[in-house]
């Protein structure tokens, strides 16, 4: 092995450590705008204290099954672009050995 492939598989762990933080910075990003927007929404609706109070309890009780959800899907697309990444660094990795 080569210093030069030493160098590129240094750079490609960078890079992909680097995607694997911006995922999950997405996914948490996601999930507080998510909280945030269900407040103002129920805290800008034109109701009573009485049914605010009510909603902000019901949404507090959603809450963590829509976070839930919300990093399931997450998940769901990390996985994906994993897959689509691997495949693309399998066809680099022929391509370079021809």
């Amino acid at each position: 092995m080569s210093i030069m492939d030493l160098i590129e598989k240094g750079k490609k762990n960078r890079q992909k450590k680097v995607r694997q933080k911006v995922l999950k910075n997405v996914a948490i990003g996601a999930a507080i705008g998510t909280t945030l927007g269900a407040v103002a929404g129920v805290l800008l609706a034109p109701k009573s204290g009485k049914e605010n109070r009510q909603d902000i309890v019901r949404a507090a009780k959603e809450l963590p099954e829509k976070a839930k959800e919300i990093v399931e899907k997450t998940k769901v697309k990390v996985e994906e672009v994993k897959g689509k990444m691997k495949e693309k660094q399998a066809i680099v990795t022929e391509e370079q050995e021809v």
